[in-house]
């Protein structure tokens, strides 16, 4: 390939990179979206279940990010996708009297209407997206590089060069749980395995619920999807389908080891999605895993990195706790990241980056509470002369 130049490329095409791509569109023609998959939605946004529903508790930032999100996202897709999302109402149903109570707790501080129904509690909002369908819409605009798999990123005179191969003005990293393109340590994501499974059923649901897992809405050929588990691999897995540097997971021949996995996950939801709606005549039609990205503190991580060796040689004394403001942290210019979006990557992924492209071309602030300064912060506190 001859080098190529683009204002703006992307790497990764979930949720978060297509819905980038989606707003970066809006302001230049040079755009270029990367996967190294040979479609959109290939990894964890493929195996999400794309549910958008309310998060309930008392007061706290990252719940007014989430009503915040959630009522951005649906207004968009109904604007701009109104075919690819179903608003059916979700039902919430307490695990246990114990979550009944938390429940309880929570109604002053709701922040959508809902009602009693069945064992659980309406909310009105909840809605359902088609995963695919979205992320393919989201980058129509964009040009697109599929199969291609970016193995190093080095800036060389104010533009990043991808595997010496593409240029890029401006770099966005949206690559999930794996972050080996991201040299800074600060950045920690851990990896959190989701499977979500199709079926086919002659119960009808009409509705979404949530109780341990999710149980979306019959699709008019009587397709059900339920998800999603929720795995922690202590060690990489490198010898399974678990393993973030493969290509196209759901389309691999898995080995005994994964399937073992796979079935057992099979079994979890199946006798999960029973406790809430009883199914008649289940029949396995498809199943896919991924791996979301989730942040230690479960926030998002969006826009530019801090310079950590930088900022260090301009501030030592970052590493005894000392304090200074954002704005005089040394940054790495034009690369920016979208990460950290954990299982509500339909609801959060719209909302962030509409927010961040438009910091970049309005300066619209971005919110201290998404950014990356309080990764670094926290980071370098522990870093001790």
């Amino acid at each position: 390939m001859n080098k190529q130049e683009f204002d703006y490329v992307i790497v990764g095409a979930g949720i978060a990179g297509c819905s980038l791509s989606h707003f970066l569109s809006k302001y230049s023609k040079s755009v270029l979206l990367i996967d190294k998959n040979e479609d959109v939605a290939f990894g964890a946004s493929g195996a999400a279940g794309a549910f958008l529903s309310p998060l309930l508790g008392k007061p706290n930032k990252f719940k007014d990010l989430i009503t915040k999100s959630l009522n951005f996202s649906i207004a968009f897709y109904r604007e701009n996708f109104p075919k690819e999302i179903t608003n059916c109402g979700t039902c919430r149903i307490p695990k246990n009297d114990e979550d009944e109570e938390k429940f309880q707790s929570y109604i002053p501080y709701m922040d959508f209407d809902y009602e009693k129904y069945e064992d659980g509690y309406l909310f009105k909002i909840g809605s359902v997206v088609k995963s695919y369908e979205i992320c393919k819409k989201l980058s129509s605009n964009t040009e697109i590089l599929f199969n291609y798999e970016v193995n190093n990123i080095e800036k060389i005179d104010d533009v990043w060069v991808l595997n010496n191969e593409i240029k890029a003005k401006n770099l966005f990293l949206t690559i999930g749980a794996d972050i080996s393109l991201i040299k800074e340590k600060y950045i920690d994501i851990r990896a959190v395995w989701g499977q979500k499974i199709d079926i086919s059923t002659t119960t009808h649901v009409d509705i979404n619920y949530h109780k341990e897992c999710s149980l979306s809405i019959s699709s008019d050929d009587g397709i059900v999807s339920i998800g999603a588990t929720h795995n922690r691999f202590d060690d990489e897995k490198i010898e399974s389908s678990y393993n973030l540097k493969l290509k196209n997971i759901n389309k691999l021949k898995h080995n005994e080891y994964t399937n073992k996995i796979i079935q057992n996950d099979i079994s979890i939801l199946l006798k999960k999605a029973n406790d809430i709606k009883k199914l008649e005549d289940i029949k396995v039609l498809d199943v896919k895993i991924g791996a979301r990205a989730s942040s230690v503190d479960y926030f998002p991580m969006v826009g530019k990195l801090v310079d950590s060796t930088k900022s260090f040689e301009k501030y030592p004394h970052l590493k005894n706790g000392f304090q200074i403001k954002n704005e005089n942290l040394e940054m790495i210019n034009n690369l920016y990241i979208l990460t950290g979006v954990g299982g509500r990557g339909f609801v959060l992924s719209p909302y962030l980056a509409h927010v961040l492209v438009e910091s970049i071309f309005n300066n619209e602030e971005l919110e201290e509470e998404i950014t990356n300064y309080r990764l670094f912060k926290r980071w370098a506190k522990k870093q001790k002369n």
